[in-house]
Formats: structure tokens, C-alpha cells, sequence
């Protein structure tokens, strides 16, 4: 049962601490969809084919941030599902929709849902048909479906399916990729750093102005994930491709990061750099933080950094009074922060955030939220704004999160307005 204090992680098991049941969607919209991270696709088009209680919600996604003309969409009816013709309702619908376009796209992710998928529907016909069609046009099959996310997320097979126009090519010595990224990477963390004074060109599908651009991906020598939703789309690219595959997890163990930047050094061929003074930057800044924020206390959820408990126990080591964790779930890869956690700190409560009863939590201490759900449960306009690290890494993505605290803490956001906007990052028509 959840009560109003959480639940210590002394009585949470790992890595799941709530049972599921009847969940509820707080309003904080700052996480990307598939919507989003499809579009960054230069010169592409999104069709989805869904019921319209599902279209309603892609389709305000594709108007919040002013991209309806790249959005298109046909509707399922009931009929569709018992008559026989749901294949053949989908390619007219498609084609119809690609032959009253003036300019044809480069590219459409077609998009079907967990109805197509309880129907048997043929996918791969659709889209063979589709392309025989109009072979000028790449057709991705793409997916809405999160009664499946049990096996895998719409948020994991949309990164992987992002990519899916790639073709096996000759590789260009010296060049690299990061791969299942909707933000670019800081230029200044030392694992860009790194790469470019190795004399590697960096590829990101953010930087990517022209579909010839991102086809050119195809090219790299080496992928690199670091985001554990996109590790999925780095192995599916090796298999396909051949590109060789390094996934170098976002952390915040300064140990382990320097065992991540040996890990790149050595697949680069080069020598591993000092990073003492790295280290001391991302100490003295966390010093600033903590001196601003004193005992006040804080609370992290899992939307802000992909490892929340690692954030939390970096905090903790440092002196500050974090007190609350907010996640469902936890990955494999925070064990070792959940045990020392446990030991170091057993006062920390977790919380969940989709379980129903999170509707009517009550907050009545001041907290600094790093995430936007940390934010809405704690009801405080001194937040963090961040999505999945935000595009920080390494030393220098953990200065720039302490440097984020402080601002958080001395400057009020309007918490209502703020996470209302879908898609933190991308334009907002709000």
C-alpha cells in the first residue's frame, strides 16, 4: 500500500517495488513520443492508421509543435476489423493521401496500432505494396502500440525504427555516430571531446538537415548509444549493418564514467586522457549547488535522468538532502546504487508514479524537484527542467546539472505552464 511518506527503500524490492494495477498519467508532458522523435527524420511524413480516440492525441502532438504539414492519417473503422479489407483500406488511404501531395516525401513512417496488430493485420505486405507503388519514397513500418510495451517499449522500437532506411554501405574511416539521441549531445562533455581530437567526424541524426544527410549515417564506422532506450537501435544496426556497437550508459558515477572513457579511447585507438581536472569541475560545481541549496530538500524521477538512483546517491555522497526517488521501475544497471542506497541512506523514499493512488498525493515540505514529475508530485515551481539528461554527459553533463540546480532553486518556474508542453526541447505553438 502507498502511504503518504512512500515507501522506504529498505522495504522496496528490486528492481520492481509496486505491484501493477490501475495506473494514472499525471500531466507533465516534457518526455517525447513517438510522434517527436519521428520527426526527426529531415523530409519525412508520418501517416498513422488508428481508431480517432487514438488519433486525437499524435495528431495534437503534430499541432503543438507546428509540424501538421508533415502529419497525415486515415481512420479505422469498426467495419474494417471483420470485413476482410483492413490491408487494402490501409494502401488506399496511403496512397491516396501520397498522390494528393504536391511535393512527395522522401520518407513516410506508416503507423499502425494495437488493433491492426489483435487482427492479424499483414504489415509487410502493406508496406511492399505500398513501395511497388511509389518507389521514390522509403516506407518505415512504425508502431502505436502500447498494450505491447511489456516486451517492448513504443519508445524503444520507434529509436530502432528511426533508422531503419539505413542500407549496408563501404564505412568512412574516422567517422562516428550517436545513435537514438532526440537531443543533440553537449558539444563540450568530453565524450564529444574525445571523439573529435581522435580525428572523428560525429554524426547525430539531430544535426541532419537533408534526408541525404541522414542516409549518410549509413557511413559511420561506429555507433554510439548511451541512452538505454536507444541501446536497442545500436545492436539492430550491427546486425544489419555491420557498424560496429558501443554502449556507453549515461551515469553518474565518476568512477564509472572514466571506465566508459577507456572503454571509447580503446575502440578509437587512442590514448586515455587526464580527466582530473574534469573531475574537479563536476566537484566544485555540485560544492556551488550544494551551498545554494543547503538542507533544502530534493526529490529526482526517473523522466530526468535515465539512472535516478544513480543521480541520487551522487547527491547523497556530496551532502545533499535528497529524501525522495520517483520511479515504477528500476534497470538492472542501478543495483549496485539501490544496494548502497539502501545501506548508506535508508530514509529515501521511493514512490511510484502511475499507481492510481498518486492522484491524491499531498506534499507540505519545500522541495527542489529535479524532473518534471518530481515536480508535479511535490507541488514546487523550483524545479529542474529536464528530460533524459538532456543532453549532458560524462564530468561536464554532471556540471551542467548542478549548475541547472542552482538556477532551479533561485528562480520560480510556472510549474503549471511549463509541463504542459509536450516534447521538451522541440517547438511549442503553447
Amino acid at each position: 500500500m502507498i502511504k503518504d511518506n512512500g515507501i522506504k527503500i529498505t522495504k522496496a524490492d528490486f528492481p520492481a517495488p509496486f505491484q501493477s494495477g490501475l495506473e494514472y498519467n499525471p500531466p507533465t508532458r516534457g518526455v517525447w513520443n513517438i510522434v517527436h522523435t519521428g520527426m526527426l527524420i529531415p523530409e519525412s511524413r508520418q501517416i498513422f492508421v488508428c481508431a480517432q480516440g487514438c488519433l486525437r492525441g499524435v495528431i495534437l502532438t503534430a499541432a503543438e509543435m507546428n509540424a501538421m504539414d508533415r502529419m497525415s492519417w486515415v481512420t479505422v473503422s469498426e467495419q474494417d476489423l471483420y470485413d476482410g479489407t483492413m490491408e487494402q483500406d490501409v494502401i488506399d488511404g496511403v496512397s491516396d493521401i501520397i498522390k494528393r501531395l504536391d511535393e512527395k516525401p522522401k520518407c513516410v513512417l506508416l503507423f499502425l496500432s494495437c488493433v491492426h496488430l489483435f487482427a492479424g493485420c499483414d504489415f509487410k505486405m502493406i508496406i511492399d505494396q505500398l513501395s511497388e507503388m511509389f518507389p521514390q519514397v522509403h516506407f518505415i513500418d512504425c508502431y502505436m502500440t502500447p498494450t505491447m510495451r511489456k516486451s517492448i517499449s513504443p519508445d524503444s522500437l520507434m529509436r530502432k525504427q528511426l533508422y531503419e532506411p539505413l542500407e549496408k554501405c563501404e564505412k568512412k574511416p574516422k567517422t562516428a555516430a550517436i545513435i537514438g539521441c532526440d537531443r543533440a549531445t553537449d558539444g563540450s562533455s568530453e565524450l564529444v571531446r574525445i571523439i573529435n581530437s581522435a580525428g572523428f567526424e560525429l554524426l547525430d541524426i539531430t544535426k541532419c538537415k537533408t534526408y541525404e544527410e541522414y542516409l549518410a549515417m549509413a557511413e559511420s564506422s561506429l555507433n554510439i548509444t548511451y541512452i538505454p532506450a536507444a541501446k536497442p537501435a545500436g545492436e539492430e544496426l550491427e546486425r544489419r549493418l555491420g557498424t560496429k556497437h558501443l554502449y556507453l550508459p549515461l551515469c553518474y558515477g565518476y568512477d564509472e564514467i572514466e571506465s566508459l572513457y577507456r572503454r571509447l579511447c580503446s575502440e578509437l585507438g587512442v590514448q586515455m586522457p587526464d580527466l582530473a581536472a574534469d573531475r574537479e569541475s563536476a566537484d566544485k560545481a555540485l560544492a556551488r549547488a550544494l551551498e545554494v541549496l543547503g538542507d533544502t530538500p530534493v526529490a529526482v524521477d526517473y523522466t530526468a535522468v535515465p539512472r535516478p538512483l544513480g543521480l541520487c546517491r551522487l547527491l547523497l555522497e556530496k551532502g545533499f538532502n535528497v529524501k525522495r526517488c520517483y520511479a515504477d521501475s528500476f534497470s538492472e544497471e542501478e543495483r549496485a546504487d539501490f544496494a548502497w542506497i539502501k545501506e548508506h541512506c535508508p530514509e529515501l523514499d521511493i514512490f511510484p508514479t502511475v499507481n492510481v493512488k498518486m492522484e491524491f498525493s499531498q506534499c507540505s515540505e519545500k522541495y527542489l524537484a529535479i524532473g518534471q514529475k518530481a515536480a508535479f508530485f511535490c507541488q514546487t515551481d523550483n524545479f529542474v527542467d529536464i528530460v533524459a539528461g538532456g543532453g549532458g554527459y560524462g564530468f561536464e553533463g554532471i556540471k551542467m546539472l548542478a549548475e541547472i540546480i542552482i538556477d532551479g532553486a533561485e528562480n520560480k518556474k510556472d510549474r503549471r505552464k511549463v509541463i504542459q508542453h509536450k516534447g521538451w526541447g522541440c517547438e511549442s505553438c503553447l
